[in-house]
């Protein structure tokens, strides 16, 4: 299912975490893994071309395919060109913080309007066999579920489905189509519908369940079509209460 892996490096410590997590998912499916460099205008080749190539060698020891891209430009809008033809970009974030923007503005504007999924890794790389979905019921939440029930047939995981929600049975009507969807596929679940905002239910569900991934969709602008703020501001929201990989559906 990721037969192609996109991480972009600029020598930060977050795009190094990204890449390690890049070679875990890559040995696990067989993935061919780009890895970019994008160089500002006026910036030195010198420097891309040596990241680019400790890179190569670190994957070609790691036993996996490898492609080197190099461009000039924006990071965003370079890597979301290139993520066209993969299946995952793989992002480093900041860190676990109660304020501020755990994200950053590249990763912010990349999950906009990337037409593919994108994996804001942890600090560390995680093995993703223990996998959680929050779930809203939107449409892309819904592509979300679609991904982790195949992701989780792979590496044999129980989905834990989490939905916040004041009114628990307002809230099971939701995760009803999820479930539904699960058993179809045979993948086994558990479903978490707790009271209080979606990134705090989400991390209280995660630590006591001690997954290692999880799966969330992107909210749809009706107007422009792309992934409004309001995605990164939930994103961001659940960022902050954990550092593990979240797979953002758009």
């Amino acid at each position: 299912m990721f037969t192609r892996l996109l991480v972009g490096l600029d020598g930060s410590p977050r795009a190094d975490s990204a890449f390690e997590q890049a070679v875990v998912l890559a040995q696990r499916f067989g993935s061919t893994v780009v890895v970019a460099y994008v160089r500002e205008r006026g910036g030195r080749a010198a420097d891309g071309a040596a990241m680019l190539d400790r890179a190569r060698e670190r994957l070609v020891a790691a036993g996996l395919k490898a492609e080197l891209a190099e461009r000039e430009g924006e990071p965003d809008v370079e890597l979301a060109e290139l993520a066209k033809a993969v299946d995952a970009v793989l992002v480093g974030r900041r860190g676990v913080t109660t304020k501020g923007d755990a994200l950053g503005p590249t990763v912010s504007s990349l999950i906009r309007i990337a037409d593919r999924c994108v994996i804001v890794c942890g600090g560390l790389p995680s093995p993703m066999t223990a996998c959680a979905l929050a779930f809203d019921g939107r449409e892309t939440s819904q592509r979300a579920l679609e991904l982790v029930a195949r992701f989780a047939t792979v590496v044999g995981s129980t989905v834990h489905l989490i939905h916040a929600a004041q009114d628990r049975d307002a809230g099971l009507q939701v995760v009803g189509v999820a479930e539904a969807l699960l058993s179809m596929q045979r993948v086994a679940f558990v479903t978490h519908v707790e009271p209080g905002k979606p990134g705090e239910v989400v991390a209280q569900v995660i630590k006591r369940t001690r997954c290692d991934a999880l799966f969330a969709g992107a909210h749809l602008s009706h107007e422009q079509g792309r992934p409004s703020a309001v995605v990164v501001s939930h994103a961001e929201e659940i960022l902050r209460h954990t550092d593990i990989p979240v797979v953002i559906q758009p």
